[in-house]
């Protein structure tokens, strides 16, 4: 005769068994084929466009022109000459007489932790910092002194 250990034994796998039942599909499952795909004559997705200079727009219009050519810049020579910013905002085509940058050197003649430049855009101001930690662009409003930065900015030549 069965102990009663046993018949719970029993009777448990016997549950468990029912239960575990259900949780298989009585039919099998079809095994998905593999088809090709016809070539398609367009790209389902197309890839953002590539920001560009936007003449005689606003500071919105041309914030991610700004922001590449300063971040590809940042990328390559960190936190470089004043100099070195503005020659490179004209030679991407932002005018030179819109454009002011800070001191590159502190008034003890040591390399300045970071460098802001501007440019005046439409009333609006795209500015963009150069410090250790990187890059970063913002629009800010038009100063009542007609520029974009506050303080003594670097003659440009």
């Amino acid at each position: 005769m069965a102990s009663r250990h046993s018949i719970a034994a029993a009777l448990a796998g016997a549950v468990l068994v029912t239960a575990l039942a259900g949780c298989v599909p009585s039919t099998p499952t079809p095994v998905p084929t593999q088809t090709v795909a016809e070539p398609s004559a367009a790209p389902s997705a197309t890839a953002p466009a590539e920001p560009v200079l936007v003449e005689g727009g606003t500071a919105e219009e041309n914030k991610a022109y700004f922001d590449k050519v300063n971040g590809i810049y940042f990328e390559r020579n960190g936190i470089a000459a004043s100099q070195s910013l503005f020659d490179n905002l004209v030679a991407s085509g932002f005018r030179a007489q819109d454009i002011e940058v800070t001191e590159d050197r502190t008034s003890l003649d040591l390399q300045a932790d970071s460098v802001v430049i501007s440019v005046r855009i439409k009333g609006e101001c795209l500015v963009g910092g150069f410090a250790q930690a990187g890059y970063k662009g913002i629009i800010a409003p038009l100063l009542g002194t007609g520029s974009c930065l506050i303080g003594t900015t670097l003659p440009i030549n």
